[in-house]
């Protein structure tokens, strides 16, 4: 029996920018497809360097022709067809070959050439692509205006944006660099939740909610004083668009923290009774998800009277690194799934 399983291969991808190909092994693997901006600009650092390239050759060129005893049409003429296929088809078929499907200019740009099946190219997939590239494509040998037009447009019809040279060699352009993902978001901090199920987030809008977001997956990145100010400045914002005032003595990160999460668990509510709602109505249209009672169940509060000693550092420290005397884990939050799980996990 084969099994088959789904791989994604990023964290984020731009709406119409994944594809999915299938192994040798049978297994689904979703990767971000190179399209016409990102392949452009690789092809023109290849471009440069295939330029500096033609230098070297024509003064080594003009070397060897100096040592010549004799110099005539044919010799020159075959020095520059050498030249010629070198810079041409020679470069990026060396480069593909033995750098993992990757010219200096896709090395810049994070792009890789793969198989239909994501496998490596080898070197009869890389000839076949600079032959057809030359020929029909840059330069172009063969009626360079049509055939540029038809390449483009076949990039842009391809779901997997492949060019004519793809095609011919059973390959595909994708990105090698995933983009960078979320960073650790506290959650709810357990002593304010329940002051938390009594706020009025009604003037709360979406800009920002997004912006405290930012804010606190980015804190680790900034420095001080600048954090603080900036922490300072949406807490303040925070405080004039919402009711009750946070509890004396919490610290800001948790504040936004506490506002952010229970934001994010009414949103939560909300969703899992306009599913139920949908599903009484047209039980084909019910999601399968976990149950709801993981998505609405109100947060538990800490016992009143209970001591609440907050890290006396500034910045909340994310509990898979583990607690410490000076950064307790008061989140409560576990280390977010890989990536090859996201589109089955939902987040605490």
């Amino acid at each position: 029996m084969v099994f088959t399983c789904r791989v994604s291969a990023q964290v984020h991808a731009p709406s119409g920018a994944a594809g999915v190909l299938v192994s040798g092994e049978a297994v689904e693997v979703e990767v971000r497809v190179a399209r016409v901006g990102s392949r452009v600009l690789a092809l023109l650092v290849d471009i440069a360097v295939q330029l500096m390239l033609a230098v070297a050759l024509l003064v080594i060129a003009a070397m060897v022709l100096s040592t010549a005893p004799v110099v005539d049409a044919a010799l020159e003429g075959a020095l520059f067809t050498l030249g010629a296929v070198l810079v041409l088809v020679g470069y990026p078929t060396l480069c593909e070959t033995f750098n993992g499907g990757r010219t200096v200019g896709k090395l810049a740009v994070g792009l890789r050439v793969v198989r239909d099946d994501g496998g490596p190219v080898r070197f009869r997939h890389a000839l076949t692509r600079s032959l057809v590239g030359v020929a029909v494509e840059w330069p172009g040998l063969v009626l360079p205006l049509v055939t540029w037009v038809a390449s483009l447009a076949t990039m842009l019809a391809n779901p997997r944006g492949k060019r004519l040279g793809d095609l011919a060699a059973g390959t595909m352009v994708i990105h090698d660099r995933t983009p960078a993902a979320w960073g650790w978001v506290p959650g709810m901090p357990p002593p304010l939740a329940g002051w938390a199920s009594t706020l009025d987030l009604t003037g709360l809008d979406d800009d920002l909610a997004l912006a405290v977001r930012h804010f606190l997956a980015r804190g680790h990145g900034l420095s001080e004083p600048e954090r603080s100010r900036l922490g300072q400045s949406l807490a303040a914002e925070i405080l004039a668009r919402t009711t009750p005032p946070p509890p004396p003595g919490v610290p800001g990160w948790a504040y936004l923290a506490a506002v952010l999460a229970e934001r994010h668990r009414r949103a939560a509510h909300r969703l899992a009774r306009a599913r139920a709602a949908t599903a009484a109505l047209w039980p084909g249209l019910a999601v399968p998800s976990r149950p709801a009672t993981l998505l609405t169940r109100p947060p538990v509060p800490v016992p009143p009277g209970a001591p609440h000693e907050w890290p006396s550092h500034a910045w909340p420290r994310p509990p898979w690194l583990g607690p410490t005397a000076e950064q307790p884990d008061w989140t409560g939050m576990r280390r977010p799934p890989v990536a090859s799980t996201l589109r089955q996990a939902t987040p605490d």
